[in-house]
């Protein structure tokens, strides 16, 4: 029975994760963040097309995608398992990542990875928030800060369950997670090694995608918010 419980557990992550919201509220704005920059449909790949409200709202969604699910599942099956939250907060990560809805596509999953550890253990979240900003500050590089910062939560997880603070499951999620995301940044990594990874502040030039004529305009031609 409790294998069912991870497995439906993962399914509920693995589909709340799956929600597009950088695809969303890119066609919003007219624009479809899979063909420019990095063609990923996160935070940092919208905040280089469109503009810093777009990519904070893709942001909260992306932290919501990996909450949900866990705090979902906790209500669906009890009484309270960890590994069900250390199922529930992977499959929405594979779902941020590996989304239904985009061919199997998505974002790197580090914001959804931290969300899903909030409800898990709040202080590790935080706590790599301040490990992920730290490198961003200095090197303006952000997936830097992102690989960091997710890696961070696997090395405070296992320090708080060999100290018995917190579960071995936790701990588990956070090292499959971290090990996850990290890997999904292997052309980031690449660009870093080469001196070519973009910088914080530098966007791409994009072309509005008019829906009824399916005409484009080139980024010159938006409004300052969306270039």
């Amino acid at each position: 029975m409790r294998v069912v419980r991870w497995l439906l557990s993962l399914l509920l992550g693995y589909a709340l994760g799956s929600f597009p919201s950088g695809v969303m509220i890119g066609r919003w704005k007219g624009v479809d963040v899979r063909r420019y920059g990095s063609g990923r449909t996160g935070a940092t790949n919208v905040l280089r097309i469109l503009d810093p409200r777009s990519a904070g709202l893709v942001a909260v969604l992306d932290i919501l995608k990996g909450a949900l699910p866990v705090l979902l599942s906790r209500a669906l099956f009890k009484p309270r398992d960890d590994w069900n939250d250390a199922a529930a907060g992977m499959g929405a990560v594979l779902g941020h990542t590996r989304s239904i809805f985009l061919r199997f596509r998505g974002g790197r999953g580090v914001l959804t990875a931290g969300g899903a550890m909030l409800p898990m253990n709040p202080f590790i979240t935080w706590t790599a928030l301040i490990a992920a900003a730290v490198p961003i500050a200095l090197t303006r590089y952000i997936s830097l800060g992102s690989m960091i910062g997710v890696s961070s939560q696997a090395v405070m997880s296992l320090s708080l369950a060999l100290s018995k603070r917190d579960s071995w499951a936790h701990f588990a999620y956070a090292l499959v997670s971290s090990a996850w995301v990290v890997a999904e940044h292997h052309d980031n990594i690449r660009r870093l090694l080469a001196g070519t990874e973009r910088k914080v502040g530098e966007k791409v030039q994009i072309k509005l995608e008019t829906a009824q004529t399916g005409a484009c305009s080139d980024s010159s031609s938006l409004p300052t918010q969306a270039r």
